[in-house]
């Protein structure tokens, strides 16, 4: 009772009913070695039966509840047999031990990838059950990296050899003489330090000794493990192991087949009907359990963990939605800074893993996030700002018990978790600092002053550019900081109407295309129908390219973007009455044959003025690739000429992105709304047309050249002023990664980009119109007129304004090509990408391909 933090371990080679008197009535031995159980794991997954692990579990009786029992696979010792009757043991020596050497006592001298083989399959299972069984797992020595013995040394000197650490010399165990060791390393061929030992496995994520490092983290992440209760599942197949571990709310399936071969399993899960299995290590959910056997097949030696959750769709929180009661706890030990360090870590990363899905900016909607781990932390004057690894930054700040009902009022979305000390009743509140103005504040000071702030394993650096002075104005000057709410996937704070900064929500290493283009657009062209770039901020290590966390640019005024003007201009031109009853001219046979002519007298009068923004749109639009390509000596920048194996290597991208979306329709097709549904049936059958079509682009050697273009090019990625357009948001299809969106492509990517945004807005206006169901046909026929008459008016600007340049078709046959194919490229992007996020969109690209590939009469 004198020892704090102190525990006694019991190593008592007996009987789980004898074994268990160690632990008195909880104020004795705090743990004792589950001696009986080991060579049963053995037993069992030799004979392909679970009886042995079964028979011993349910001849352990219950301990108190501070204590808990070690269980192991492999020790010091030798494999001990005690524990087993005389068949037992016969069997295990005929099964692990064909050399008699290997035999020592009553017991097997052998470490555990010798005794398995060294079948990785079978020491996975095997671990997958020391770390799901009721107790505290030990790992011997060794074991994580698939080190191997020497029975040869005599008496347990053989699975006590050196630790196996490099390739260096003694194994990197020691620098002293090898003769001198008090063991000789292991040099047999198969398991030589020089090829198993921890320096070679740690920059192998596929080595046993990461799977084994991910295994621990994963079940230091459910307490269910190491505190829950066990509960047997006995299913007609003998070969599959399976049981329910439960603590509190938690409840984790545990599954093993302990056979060689493939096994199917029945398990009566009626007990959790209702609740869908998630699959720990991938976090994929399976069918719902119902009230039929659960069926499952399992592959050699495979195990699984699931969670049975509630079946729950993440939702994104709306502002205010988030009420105080409803924020998680971490309690720490220390000040608050203490949660960003051990075993409050931990916790706070498991309260990240359920805040970062609900965000607006989280991009991985259509996927389940699997983890979130701090990774380093940066002091920033007045927050701490805080790295997921997998993609996401999110800057982190302490309001004390006295700041926090504040923030809980002001800023509830951003609240993230209370933090309250041990043994104190007050509690601070963790928030995301980007929700109240100081820290973006301070993020522009960094920039402005061109600061530098180390974490534990990079930097952050601010830096400016030639515009910033001019775009910032006097310093004397205070500018009001004010969180823009249009934002998706990063957030926009407004600085006095001046400047914009730009915060990055998904990182990724590697150069910002946003940062890149915008400093070149600043800094070496005369284009100025885009937000100059006033400053950055990066974040680097020693090692690895930077990673962008902010962009600081010139405050645009204007009047919203053009997608919402663009919305309320085909909206009024649906509501005027003399489209009532009157069929609109026949379409041209394209957009580029509509392009060589004016518009009629029915298009200038029913479109108006819409016309002539598509007019400056389209001349604005060939002015940005002009300035793109404006500097012949800037290899990020030069126009390059398209090669055969450009050509190729575009056609095969498009070529795998028409079978990725077509199967995915197939897949989700009955899913769909009727109507939709058999627009879709449409798109499936006409699947050789597509791949025709695709497939012709290879039938030309294309004259043009490649540039630097948006990459994302669409009515939201331009501001409307009033009179002009402004082109912003040069960061790229955030799907894609950095190397893609840097990459120089067709500039008829582009306008294929923004021609079928233009079909997307009309589309999505009509479908707002509430209008009866036999006007819908008189409706389609007007939206399509529209299109083609907007369309033509801005290719023909954009095609007048570029002129002869090198990234343009110069024959009517190359752009036809060029044309269709980017326009179908982007209507199976976006089909692609309404099926995962927007099933109830999915006609609009649906009738875009169809327009694209159905045969003209």
């Amino acid at each position: 009772a004198g020892y704090r933090n102190r525990m006694l371990l019991a190593e008592a080679n007996q009987w789980p009913e004898d074994a268990v008197a160690y632990f008195g009535q909880g104020d004795e031995c705090q743990m004792s070695f589950h001696f009986p159980l080991m060579p049963r794991l053995f037993m069992s997954i030799r004979m392909e039966d679970r009886f042995p692990i079964v028979d011993i579990l349910a001849q352990t009786p219950s301990i108190p509840d501070t204590s808990q029992w070690a269980l192991f696979l492999r020790n010091h010792d030798e494999l001990t047999l005690e524990m087993v009757t005389d068949e037992e043991r016969d069997y295990m020596y005929r099964a692990y031990t064909q050399d008699r050497l290997a035999r020592l006592n009553l017991g097997i001298r052998r470490r555990l990838a010798p005794l398995l083989g060294n079948d990785r399959r079978r020491i996975e299972l095997m671990n997958g059950l020391l770390f799901s069984l009721p107790g505290t797992p030990v790992l011997y020595y060794g074991d994580e990296i698939g080190m191997g013995d020497n029975i040869f040394l005599g008496d347990r000197n053989g699975v006590r050899t050196p630790m196996q650490w490099s390739a260096d010399r003694n194994a990197g165990f020691s620098r002293a003489n090898r003769q001198r060791l008090y063991l000789p390393v292991i040099t047999d061929p198969e398991y030589h330090y020089e090829t198993v030992n921890v320096e070679a496995q740690q920059g192998n994520p596929h080595s046993i000794y990461s799977w084994t490092k991910r295994l621990i983290a994963l079940r230091k992440r459910h307490r269910a493990f190491g505190r829950g209760t066990l509960e047997l599942l006995r299913p007609e197949n003998r070969k599959v192991l399976a049981y329910v571990r439960k603590y509190e709310s938690e409840q984790i399936l545990c599954i093993a087949n302990l056979s060689r071969f493939l096994q199917a399993v029945e398990l009566d899960l009626s007990k959790w009907k209702g609740l869908v299995p998630v699959e720990l290590f991938s976090s994929n959910e399976m069918p719902v359990i119902g009230d039929n056997p659960y069926f499952l097949t399992m592959g050699p030696h495979a195990f699984y963990w699931f969670a049975m959750q509630p079946r729950a769709t993440p939702t994104i929180q709306s502002d205010g939605a988030q009420a105080a009661a409803a924020v998680p706890e971490v309690r720490v030990a220390g000040g608050w800074e203490a949660a960003l360090v051990g075993a409050a870590k931990e916790s706070l990363e498991a309260v990240l893993l359920g805040y970062i899905p609900r965000r607006r900016w989280f991009a991985g909607k259509a996927r389940r996030m699997k983890t979130a781990t701090i990774t380093d932390v940066v002091s920033v004057p007045g927050a701490y700002a805080e790295g997921d690894p997998d993609t996401y930054m999110l800057p982190l700040a302490y309001a004390n018990a006295a700041e926090a009902p504040h923030i809980l009022e002001r800023w509830p979305q951003s609240a993230i978790a209370w933090v309250r000390n041990a043994g104190e009743e007050a509690r601070g509140l963790l928030y995301d600092a980007l929700g109240p103005p100081n820290f973006a504040e301070a993020i522009l000071g960094a920039i402005a002053r061109r600061r530098r702030a180390a974490g534990g394993t990079g930097t952050l650096v601010g830096s400016t550019t030639r515009a910033f002075a001019r775009l910032r104005g006097p310093e004397t000057i205070r500018l009001e900081a004010q969180l823009s709410v249009a934002e998706q996937s990063n957030n926009s704070v407004i600085f006095g109407e001046r400047l914009m900064l730009k915060v990055f929500r998904r990182l990724e290493e590697g150069v910002n295309p946003e940062l890149e283009v915008g400093r070149f657009l600043t800094e070496k062209t005369n284009f100025s129908q885009t937000a100059p770039l006033a400053g950055s901020l990066e974040y680097r290590r020693a090692k690895g390219e930077p990673i962008s966390i902010a962009i600081l640019q010139g405050y645009v005024p204007n009047q919203g973007d053009a997608w919402q003007y663009t919305l309320n201009t085909v909206a009024h031109f649906f509501s005027a009455p003399e489209l009532v009853g009157v069929q609109p001219p026949h379409p041209a046979r394209s957009v580029i044959e509509a392009s060589k002519q004016e518009p009629g007298e029915i298009a200038t009068r029913a479109i108006g003025g819409y016309l002539d923004s598509a007019r400056l749109l389209g001349r604005r639009t060939a002015e940005l690739h002009a300035a793109l390509s404006s500097d012949p000596a800037d290899p990020a920048f030069a126009p390059e000429r398209i090669t055969p194996l450009d050509q190729r290597s575009i056609y095969q991208s498009l070529s795998g992105l028409s079978m990725r979306a077509t199967d995915l329709l197939r897949t989700q097709l009955n899913k769909l709304p009727a109507d939709t549904r058999e627009e879709g049936r449409k798109v499936l059958e006409l699947e050789s047309r597509i791949a025709y079509i695709l497939k012709s682009f290879l039938a030309r050697r294309l004259n043009t050249t490649r540039i630097r273009v948006h990459g994302d090019y669409h009515l939201g990625q331009v501001l409307y002023t009033g009179h002009d357009f402004v082109i912003i948001d040069f960061e790229g299809e955030p799907t894609r990664s950095l190397y893609e969106r840097r990459l120089k492509r067709l500039a008829m990517r582009d306008v294929a980009g923004m021609l079928r945004s233009f079909s997307y807005a009309c589309q999505a206006a009509m479908f707002s119109q509430q209008v009866p169901a036999e006007r819908l046909p008189e409706l389609q026929a007007w939206a399509r007129f529209w299109v083609d008459s907007v369309s033509a008016v801005f290719l023909k600007s954009y095609l007048g304004t570029a002129g002869s340049a090198s990234w343009v078709p110069q024959n009517q046959e190359d752009l036809e090509l060029q044309l269709t194919t980017m326009l179908l490229e982007k209507a199976l992007y976006e089909l692609r990408y309404e099926l995962n996020l927007r099933p109830d969109w999915v006609r609009i690209p649906l009738r875009g391909i169809l327009d694209l590939v159905t045969p003209a009469p």
